[in-house]
């Protein structure tokens, strides 16, 4: 046993002959590559550049960026800009109303449009590509403001908490990569379950929702990205709830009463804090949570996006 144990450590640290490259790179590939990863980086810091520019100027005093002296590093290094964002008024629960939402609202997304492209995906639905079709049409066309307001105001969703959620349960785009995803997977698995006695929610829960991880990951991030950036629905529907005010929505009247209060100070004589240092500390404040979640779902993402737009 020893023998056979000391053999095969010394085969497994034997250098190994050289085998001949399947391929070679010529100078014209390396080339290739160099002004290939050269353009990729320039726009990698085109996209980082504004982010950057506005964490900078949020960091520094406002001597220096209401005379434009930063330039590439904080000058006259401070968080007091951010500290004032929490003296907004209401802004802890409109944060929390805002978390609530970005929560609640894709996990439901989630869970509904995985259903939806599930139950599309199957050829025994009734009329499929009648009803297919009558979702993928409003991708295109909707009513308008008005009708969408007077339907959500007699369906009793104005100055109410899902009136957030309801609306945005399903989305035809990702319903639409669910069921190509979906589609992807061997009908054998479903087969095999249905023989064992398993029925559709089975299916669906045990098995499809496992093996769809990526694509739900990639339609999580569209659904967290919208409600989270998303403000219109309250500034129309809770006009008399203040109190389910989303983030968005209490810092954008903030940002209006600042500018209002700058410029009448400005008439009067007194000193005005630039308003530029409220805009980017209010941008990087709404900007920086949901910037944090794509680097944990990044490769979901990208996996998703690849199997989910395939075929339609």
């Amino acid at each position: 046993m020893v023998k056979k144990t000391l053999a095969f450590v010394a085969n497994y640290f034997r250098p190994q002959k050289d085998e001949r490259p399947i391929y070679k790179n010529r100078p014209s590939d390396i080339i290739f590559h160099i002004i290939n990863i050269t353009v990729f980086l320039v726009i990698t810091i085109i996209c980082i550049m504004p982010f950057y520019f506005l964490l900078v100027n949020t960091l520094s005093g406002e001597y220096y960026v209401s005379r434009n002296l930063v330039r590439f590093w904080p000058r006259g290094f401070t968080l007091r800009n951010y500290l004032m964002i929490f003296e907004v008024s209401q802004f802890m629960r409109a944060l929390w109303i805002t978390f609530a939402r970005t929560i609640l609202g894709t996990i439901l997304m989630v869970l509904f449009c995985a259903f939806a492209g599930y139950i599309f995906s199957k050829k025994a639905m009734w009329n499929r590509k009648l009803w297919y079709r009558f979702v993928v049409i409003t991708m295109y066309f909707n009513a308008g403001i008005m009708p969408w307001f007077i339907t959500m105001m007699n369906l009793g969703l104005t100055d109410n908490f899902m009136g957030y959620i309801l609306p945005m349960m399903v989305a035809p785009f990702n319903i639409i990569l669910v069921k190509t995803y979906i589609e992807s997977i061997p009908v054998d698995i479903e087969e095999s379950a249905r023989i064992d006695g398993a029925g559709i929610l089975t299916v669906f829960f045990k098995i499809m929702l496992p093996l769809s991880i990526p694509i739900l990951a990639t339609i999580a991030i569209f659904g967290a990205v919208a409600h989270w950036n998303r403000f219109d629905d309250s500034l129309i529907l809770m006009q008399n709830s203040p109190n389910l005010w989303v983030m968005q929505h209490q810092l954008h009247i903030y940002l209006v009463q600042a500018g209002e209060l700058s410029q009448q100070m400005a008439q009067a004589g007194q000193p005005v804090r630039d308003i530029r240092i409220v805009q980017y500390t209010l941008a990087m404040a709404t900007a920086i949570p949901i910037i944090l979640v794509y680097p944990f779902m990044q490769r979901f993402f990208i996996k998703g996006m690849m199997l989910g737009a395939v075929k339609g």
